[in-house]
C-alpha cells in the first residue's frame, strides 16, 4: 500500500490543508490526511477500505484427490497458481533430496522455481546421480555424503531422477511456478493458502496418475466453500516399490 498515493488521490478531490492524523500504514511511516469539505468520519472509512483491499488475507482451499473408485490418493503434488499475484518470494533454503536405502527421499519432491536442492547421498554405498529432464538436466558423479554443491532448478517441469550404479532407484522434482504447494497425505487431502488477487487454478501431478490435460487443473473461481475435488479416470500405475515389480521405467 502506497501512502502518497491516499494522499494523492485525496488532493485530487479538491482537499483543503486541514491537517489529521490518522495512523500508519502497514509497513509504512505515519501518514497525514487533508481534510475538506468530507468529514473526518468519511476520510476514516476511505483509508480503512483501501487498506483492506490490499491487504485482503489469505483463503484456505481444502484439495482432494481421489481415484476412479473413489478411494483417496496419496503422496499427489498440488499446487495453485496466481496471475497478477505480483513476484514470487525468495525460494526456500535447505530443500533436500537424500538418498536412503538406494532410494530417493522424498520419492516425490516439490519446490518453486530457483530453488537450490541438496543432493546428500546417506548411504554407505556411492551413487552416481543425474537427470536427463532437459532444461533441469544435470550430472553429479560416483560419491558418498556430501560432495557436491546443491543444484539449482530455475524451469518450471518434471525432473525425472536417477542413479547410473542403481537401476532401481527412480525419483522426481517438481518445479512449479507458485510457493504455494505441498503433497496430499494418507486421505487424499491437502489444505493451502491462496492468494485472493488474479485468477488462480489448482494443479496436480505425480507419477501414478495417467490422467491428462484439463482433467489435473480446476479453476477456483466459483469452488465451493474452497474445497476443490480431483476425480480421475483413468487406473493409477502401481506405487514406485522394488518389492512389488513395480519399476518399470517405461510407465514413468
Amino acid at each position: 500500500m502506497d501512502c502518497a498515493a491516499v494522499h494523492g488521490w485525496l488532493c485530487k478531490q479538491g482537499l483543503t490543508l486541514e491537517y489529521v492524523t490518522y495512523g500508519t500504514c502497514v509497513g509504512m511511516a505515519e501518514f497525514t490526511i487533508i481534510a475538506s469539505t468530507w468529514t473526518r468520519r468519511q476520510i476514516f472509512f476511505f483509508v480503512v477500505v483501501w487498506l483492506y483491499s490490499s491487504i485482503a488475507p489469505a483463503a484456505e482451499v481444502q484439495v482432494t484427490v481421489i481415484d476412479r473408485d473413489g478411494a483417496p490418493v496419496p503422496g499427489v503434488a498440488v499446487y495453485i497458481e496466481s496471475t497478477g499475484a505480483g513476484a514470487l518470494p525468495a525460494p526456500a533454503t535447505g530443500v533436500v533430496m537424500d538418498q536412503v536405502d538406494t532410494r530417493f527421499v522424498p520419492h516425490l519432491l516439490v519446490v518453486q522455481v530457483g530453488t537450490e536442492v541438496e543432493f546428500p547421498n546417506s548411504d554407505i554405498v556411492a551413487h552416481h546421480v543425474y537427470s536427463f529432464s532437459n532444461p533441469n538436466d544435470f550430472m553429479l558423479p560416483l560419491y558418498k555424503g556430501d560432495a557436491h554443491a546443491p543444484v539449482t532448478f530455475d524451469e518450471a517441469g518434471v525432473v525425472t531422477l536417477g542413479c547410473n550404479i542403481h537401476d532401481n532407484m527412480l525419483g522426481y522434482i517438481l518445479v512449479v511456478d507458485s510457493n504455494i504447494f505441498g503433497k496430499t497425505g494418507q486421505d487424499g487431502q491437502l489444505t493451502l493458502e491462496a492468494s485472493p488477487r488474479g485468477e488462480s487454478n489448482v494443479k496436480i501431478w505425480s507419477p501414478r496418475i495417467k490422467d491428462k490435460g484439463e482433467v489435473l487443473t480446476r479453476s477456483l473461481t466459483g469452488a465451493s466453500n474452497g474445497s476443490v475435488v480431483f476425480k480421475l479416470s483413468e487406473k493409477l500405475r502401481p506405487p514406485h516399490d522394488s518389492a512389488s515389480g513395480a519399476i518399470q521405467w517405461s510407465d514413468y
